[in-house]
This record gives C-alpha cells, sequence and structure tokens, in this order.
C-alpha cells in the first residue's frame, strides 16, 4: 500500500475510491445476474459473471487517480455516474429487446422523439435502486463533513493498481476463452460476450467493432463482390415452374403486420377468435399462407424486415442498416420492377426520418414515400403512439393507392398494433388478457383491431377494381412479445415455453394472396431473407443474376434452413439455440447421428452472415450492375410535393 501514500500517510482518496469500485463491482454483477437472461452454466461461467465486473470497474475509475486535487473527486464521480447510466440504460433496453445497446442504435437519433411512451412503460419503480450508490458517492463527494484531500498521485502510485486492473481483466478472458474458444471473433451473439466478459468489456468491444466495419468500405474492391456473388450464384434456387409468372403484371401491395406473431393464427381468446379475418384467409382459394416463416430481424427490428423484403441482404448484426448504410448502392425490389414499367411507393402515418426512411427509400429507388405529412385529415383519435392509427389511414391511403399508374408497387407501414399496444378502449370489439402481464393482455385488442383494419383494405381494394389484378404480400416484421414476457405466456398457450417454444414463438405470418392462384397452407420452413426472390419469381422476373441471399419458398430447390442474425438456426430436423442442438419435434437435445448435419447448418449460416455483412458494410453493389439493371442515383429524388403529384 505504501505506492498509494503520500507522505507516509494513507491519501483521503483512497477509501472513497475502494469504496466506488466495490460498490460499482457487486451492482453490475447483480444487475448481470438478475435484469439479463443470460444462461450462466456451471462454477466457471459463474465465477466470470462475478469476477468480470471487477476488472471494469477498477481500471476505468483508477482513471480518475490521474487528476490532481478535487478534480479526483469529480473525475471519480462523473465516471461513476457514466457506467451506470451504461447499465441501466442496458437494463432498460433489453427488457423489451432482450438485446444490448450497440454503438451504431446510439446514432438512431431520428427515433427517439417518438420513443417517449414505450420507454415509461419500461421503467420500474424499483429502478430507484440503482442509484443509490450514486446518491452516496455524491453525497462523500459534496459533502464538506468529508474533508477532501488535495495531495496528488504520483503515476508510479496509480500505475500498479492500472496494473492488477488489466491482470484481472486478461485473467477473465483467458477463462472465458477456455470456455468458449473463439469468443470474440465469432460474436453473433452479444449474450456470449456480456456473460463472459461484462457489461462494460462489452461496450469496448462493441466500439472496435463498430470501427472495425466502418473501414471496410474504404478498404473494399471488386474482388471482395464477386466472392458474394459466387456464393449466391451457387445458392440460387430455380423457379418452380407451376408459380413463375403467376403474378405477372399485377400491381403488388405488402401489407406490414406490425408486431404480429404467428401464434395469433387460429388463437382463441376466452373463446373468441382474436384474428377472424386474417383467419379466413388461410383457407382462402386464392392465398398462399406460410405457417413456418421467421422474422429474421436484430436490433433494426422494423427496419431490419424492410431490409431483407426490400433486397434480401440481412441486417446488421449491430444497429439498423437504415440508419448506417443510408448511402449505400442498393438492387432493390423498387428499382428491379423499375425496369419493368412498375411505379413504386411507400405509405406510413409516422415522421419520414423514422429509420431514416425518407433518406434510405431514395437509394432503394421508391418513387414516391407518403409519410405523415400526406395525411390531412387527422384527428386526436386517429393517432396511435407512432402514427396513425391502421383504419383512418387505410382510409386516408385509398386515393393515393389509386393516384398511381399502374402496375404499382407499394407497401403499407402499420403502427396501431406496436408496443406497449396501448388502445383507446371505446376502439376495442374483444377483451384484454388474464395473465396480469400488460403488454401481453393489450396484444390482442390491438391484434383485433389490426384485423379489422387489414379487412378494411381488402374491402377498400375490391370497392376501388384494383383487387382483381393486385397481389397482396401481408408479413409480420418481428416479434410481439419478448421472451421476458414467457411467464405470461406459458398462461397465454398453455405450456411451458422452452428453447424450443420460444424459438417457434419467431415465427410470424407470411399470407400471398394472388388472385387466380390456387392457395393452401403451405409448411416450408423460410425467413423474410426469401421473400424478395419469391415474390420477383411470382412477377415473372428472373433473380439469378442479383446478389440475394434468400431462395423462392415456392421452389423445390429451397433449402428449409433459416438463419437468425445471432448465428442460431432453425430447420425442420434440428435447431440451433446457443449452443445446442435441439429435435424440433420433441425439444429434446438432437441424436448424436445428426451432429455432423447440425455443425454444417451452422458453418454454412455464419458464413452466410459474413458475407452479407461484408457486402453490406463494404458497399460491394457498387462494383457490381446485373444484365439489364438500371442503377439507381438518389438524388434522381425527392418526396417533397407527392401530395400536390398524386392530386394531379
Amino acid at each position: 500500500m505504501k505506492n498509494l501514500m503520500t507522505n507516509e500517510k494513507l491519501n483521503k482518496f483512497i477509501p472513497i475510491f475502494l469504496l466506488a469500485v466495490f460498490m460499482l463491482w457487486m451492482k453490475t454483477y447483480v444487475s448481470q445476474k438478475t435484469q439479463f437472461k443470460l444462461d450462466v452454466e456451471g462454477p466457471l461461467q459463474e465465477f466470470l459473471l462475478l469476477l468480470n465486473p471487477l476488472g471494469s470497474a477498477l481500471l476505468l475509475l483508477s482513471l480518475s487517480l490521474f487528476f490532481k486535487g478535487t478534480r479526483k473527486y469529480i473525475s471519480l464521480l462523473l465516471i461513476y455516474v457514466g457506467m451506470s447510466v451504461l447499465l441501466y440504460a442496458n437494463v432498460v433496453y433489453y427488457r423489451f429487446f432482450s438485446d444490448f445497446i450497440t454503438l451504431p442504435t446510439l446514432f438512431q437519433t431520428q427515433n427517439f422523439g417518438d420513443l417517449g411512451g414505450s420507454v415509461a412503460t419500461l421503467i420500474q419503480p424499483t429502478d430507484i435502486f440503482f442509484f443509490v450508490d450514486v446518491l452516496l458517492l455524491v453525497a462523500l463527494v459534496v459533502s464538506k463533513r468529508v474533508k477532501k484531500d488535495q495531495r496528488n498521485f504520483k503515476t508510479k502510485a496509480a500505475i500498479p493498481v492500472v496494473t492488477i486492473a488489466l491482470a484481472i481483466s486478461f485473467f477473465n478472458l483467458a477463462l472465458a476463452e477456455a470456455d468458449r474458444p473463439e469468443l470474440l471473433t465469432r460474436g453473433f451473439d452479444r449474450n456470449y460476450i456480456v456473460k463472459y466478459l461484462g457489461m462494460y468489456n462489452y461496450a469496448l468491444y462493441d466500439t472496435v467493432e463498430t470501427v472495425k466495419s466502418s473501414s471496410q468500405r474504404v478498404l473494399a474492391d471488386s474482388d471482395d463482390g464477386t466472392v458474394v456473388l459466387n456464393y449466391t450464384k451457387s445458392n440460387y434456387a430455380s423457379p418452380n415452374e407451376a408459380y413463375f409468372g403467376a403474378a405477372e403484371g399485377m400491381n403488388v401491395v405488402y401489407l406490414h403486420l406490425e408486431s404480429f406473431q404467428t401464434f395469433l393464427m387460429d388463437y382463441e381468446l376466452n373463446g373468441e377468435e382474436v384474428t377472424p379475418f386474417l383467419n379466413s384467409l388461410i383457407d382462402d382459394q386464392d392465398t398462399l399462407y406460410f405457417d413456418n416463416f421467421f422474422h429474421q430481424t436484430a436490433q433494426g427490428k422494423t427496419s431490419d424486415a424492410e431490409f431483407m423484403l426490400e433486397n434480401s441482404l440481412y441486417g446488421l448484426p449491430k444497429g439498423s442498416a437504415f440508419i448506417t448504410k443510408g448511402q449505400n448502392t442498393y438492387q432493390a425490389a423498387p428499382a428491379i420492377l423499375k425496369d419493368k414499367g412498375y411505379t413504386s411507393a411507400v405509405f406510413h402515418g409516422n415522421n419520414g426520418t423514422f429509420w431514416n426512411r425518407s433518406e434510405i427509400y431514395k437509394s432503394f429507388g421508391f418513387d414516391h414515400f407518403f409519410d405523415i405529412e400526406s395525411y390531412t385529415d387527422l384527428t386526436e383519435e386517429d393517432m396511435a403512439e407512432y402514427g396513425v392509427m391502421d383504419k383512418p389511414f387505410f382510409e386516408q391511403s385509398a386515393p393515393l393507392l389509386e393516384s398511381l399508374p399502374e402496375p404499382f408497387y407499394t407497401k403499407f407501414i402499420t403502427v396501431s398494433h406496436h408496443f406497449p399496444y396501448n388502445i383507446d378502449q371505446s376502439l376495442t370489439t374483444i377483451e384484454k388478457g388474464t395473465t396480469g402481464d400488460a403488454s401481453v393482455d393489450n396484444y390482442f385488442q390491438t391484434a383485433r383491431y389490426a384485423d379489422e383494419a387489414i379487412e378494411q383494405f381488402f374491402t377498400q381494394l375490391e370497392e376501388s377494381g384494383l383487387a382483381d389484378n393486385t397481389m397482396i404480400v401481408m408479413y409480420g416484421d418481428h416479434y410481439g412479445i419478448s421472451d421476458n414476457h414467457n411467464e405470461a405466456m406459458e398462461q397465454v398457450l398453455s405450456k411451458e415455453i422452452t428453447p424450443v417454444e420460444n424459438a417457434k414463438l419467431q415465427r410470424v405470418p407470411l399470407f400471398i394472396h394472388v388472385p387466380g392462384v390456387e392457395g393452401g397452407t403451405n409448411h416450408t420452413y423460410g425467413g423474410q431473407i426469401d421473400l424478395l426472390p419469391t415474390v420477383m419469381h411470382l412477377l415473372g422476373v428472373e433473380t439469378q443474376n442479383n446478389i440475394q441471399f434468400g431462395t423462392d419458398l415456392l421452389s423445390e430447390e429451397h433449402e428449409e434452413l433459416v438463419t437468425f442474425r445471432n448465428g442460431n438456426y432453425v430447420s425442420p430436423e434440428i435447431y440451433s439455440i446457443g449452443e445446442s442442438f435441439y429435435d424440433p419435434e420433441t425439444g429434446l437435445p438432437i441424436d448424436e447421428s445428426l451432429m455432423e448435419q447440425a455443425e454444417m447448418f451452422q458453418q454454412h449460416g455464419s458464413y452466410e452472415l459474413q458475407l452479407s455483412d461484408q457486402l453490406v458494410n463494404g458497399d460491394l453493389l457498387r462494383f457490381y450492375t446485373p444484365s439489364g439493371f438500371t442503377p439507381i442515383d438518389p438524388a434522381d429524388y425527392s418526396y417533397q410535393g407527392i401530395l400536390d403529384e398524386a392530386a394531379e
């Protein structure tokens, strides 16, 4: 302890410093243990969970030792507050997203203004305990009763503290690598990084990875794109002759089913169907319904879903490509169909800047974007937390849709069925659930309202005369009930939510309504990455020369392997969840005879994610133009004055 003394007397700053280290260490450990679902298994992982906050807390707080006089107290407090805020922000974020904040998500500032109500529902009264230690430290630093030691630490006195902190951190990393080899090189799942290295080391890792991905565009060249093109061509699935061109020349309407999960289909609450209209479409003679269709979104949520269905490229592992890659070159559906004579438009009753839509849609080649400014005849009752309620949204969209020249390619983004699922009770036609979990109980009422709005849209299309020449694609964008609500979901589904059942809850509805095409339920496994080639082939558009990671769901060559952004996957025979492989029928670990196949699927999925990330981060499509495709120049697009254009 001699190095931490000045004039042979213990510096009075040291007890406060050590108290701060201990409090932050314990608070972080308890938070990681109780607030995050990290699937800690065995004594080694338990020890690592306890150890990893210590190295980080000691290292970062030791920076205060290099400040002079009272500034070392102030710097200690500021560092402590910053780390406490980072920890709490991740706790709140995790309550809904079951994920951790990444650096790119902090730059999604255009979304912040619309999130107030949702965030408020995630904050709990007991959260005050996250800051009791902060108040204690403030009292110690500010109080005049606590005499401040003005003596400075010499560098040689502070260095041993830093050295000890680094030694703890490297020891932590060595144990983590022993338990999970290549932890930092195959880090698709952030839960593992936090479990093994802790919240603060995860933040450092995330920063380094973000900088690395940002530099990829500068270092990329056309050879990188050739590797990706060769891969997608080798995995191409040729169209099914029975369906290829079945919707040729038809209009296309995407209906974005916000937060819809497949368990809602045919589900009855108190003996009453929650979604009677969508249920009727399952048996509709002109509708294909896919009951093993999975969302593949990550932190970008809705924007990830849009990104995949327009481009057949995976969303990014961190943040949203809509935000960080809005200026990239794309070969999206609107641009592909523009060469076929299609006019394209998006309808969304929210701010155009949300998810950076008003910019990235230009890169996709959308001709029109009707955002909240296009809906002028609205009352307060017409507004939901995230924009226009679905029924007035569809009603006021009708004249805008009918003003478009045919054929058109359009997308309607609904918002009423959005977390936290609040709705004026005068608009509801079904009772709430009774689990005691507000998010789950409210979920059924907003789902019923959305179902009624979709029926209204179908009626409008019939009355306008567009229905007979329009293909309607309805897709769920992502989960609505996160696994933090599994206890309530066990009541809803009357069964235990095992890892396999939780994976099955990631299924979202997919309906493809094509007049004149024989419908029915299709059990094929697929994901949002597969939508673009499926729709293009129905329209009679060949995709073999396009760089697309998905394959036609209707093709006999479609591989039934759905890879998730965290590296997990599902297939008809094997579910990969965390570090385990399960039989989807029994929910038990797979037979040893399937292990080779399971590992091969995992390698295939990881490689595909890697290639997609290289393409998006490197902006590789700027080096390749498919034959017959006209590149998009975003400067040619402007979404101002579109109301006047529509009126004309």
